[in-house]
């Protein structure tokens, strides 16, 4: 195989695997706050900006990748 074509496939590899664990995270960060605005309405004010923050810090996992992955020659 051809480096060329290896390169494209660890690149390839190191997106499908590293968003992964951030896709899972935000979907979870999510689910829980979506439970806790469920149990307790009220605190849906409370509860959106700390969800919105984790789920900020879980995105900047995947731009790392994305950019480690550009960064493979």
């Amino acid at each position: 195989m051809e480096s060329a074509a290896m390169i494209q496939i660890a690149k390839g590899a190191t997106i499908a695997l590293g968003v992964v664990a951030p896709a899972l995270s935000i979907g979870w960060i999510g689910s829980k706050a979506m439970e806790a605005i469920g149990r307790n309405p009220e605190a849906a004010s409370k509860i959106l900006v700390p969800m919105l923050l984790a789920a900020a810090f879980a995105e900047a996992i995947a731009i790392y990748v994305l950019v480690i992955a550009f960064s493979i020659k």
